[in-house]
């Protein structure tokens, strides 16, 4: 996974203060030097009004990351908008996916009762005779060759790369541009920075976050999982490891 941040508001913290300034009937000049306007931004964020950092966008480029993970992007729809790379237009010439650590790093053999019904040939690579087993590891980066195998095979005998591409997995890579205001971004942080997230959303929301601070550290102060705010909403599901502020 890449993640870069291509282009963001000028000046993302002044402009949102300038903001505030009009709805308080405030003066910008009035507030000198910096460390003031940081902490007048600061009061205006904590108060909870939120629509003022909504004048500060950001926008990634996303590179590596699997289908699945932008599956669930996608649900994050106000104030958000992306351009992912078409698999309709672009036809995947080698396989490109992600392999869970989880899948890895299992240690159990598959298969070992009846090997041969998972239809391995004789002279493939990873064949083996029942009862030996193979690796979770084998199996999925097998399973991924079969796979674009067929796909390349569907594509010489005429299927369009729209159709052809419904053979291709979750796991399958992709680049993603994304733009979100402040806003969008502290929310989608408070979900995706938590340890009960999918890993790979978030590693990317991490990243995101990470970023952020770099460039607008005042607005993303408090930013990450609910818990670095206050009680986990997640209850009794708690992971039980809340998280602190480091920027």
């Amino acid at each position: 996974m890449k993640v870069k941040l291509i282009s963001f508001t000028k000046w993302p913290e002044e402009t949102c203060t300038e903001a505030a300034c009009v709805c308080y009937d405030k003066k910008f000049t009035d507030i000198e030097g910096a460390t003031e306007r940081d902490k007048y931004l600061t009061s205006i964020i904590n108060s909870g009004h939120l629509s003022i950092v909504e004048h500060a966008n950001f926008t990634f480029m996303v590179e590596g990351v699997s289908r699945a993970l932008t599956h669930q992007l996608v649900r994050h729809r106000i104030g958000i908008s992306f351009a992912q790379q078409s698999q309709r237009y672009v036809k995947l010439d080698k396989p490109t996916y992600v392999i869970p650590e989880s899948i890895r790093d299992c240690e159990t053999q598959l298969f070992e009762e009846n090997y041969g019904g998972y239809n391995m040939p004789e002279g493939s690579e990873y064949y083996k005779v029942a009862g030996t087993g193979i690796s979770a590891l084998e199996a999925f980066e097998e399973h991924m060759k079969w796979t674009w195998e067929l796909y390349e095979e569907l594509l010489n005998v005429g299927v369009p790369a729209e159709d052809a591409r419904f053979v291709l997995p979750n796991g399958c890579t992709t680049n993603i541009v994304i733009t979100a205001n402040a806003r969008e971004l502290l929310h989608i942080y408070s979900l995706r920075c938590c340890e009960k997230s999918q890993w790979e959303i978030r590693d990317l929301a991490n990243q995101m976050l990470e970023l952020c601070k770099q460039v607008a550290p005042t607005i993303f102060a408090k930013a990450g999982p609910s818990c670095v705010r206050g009680p986990c909403p997640e209850g009794k599901k708690s992971c039980g490891n809340p998280k602190t502020i480091n920027i």
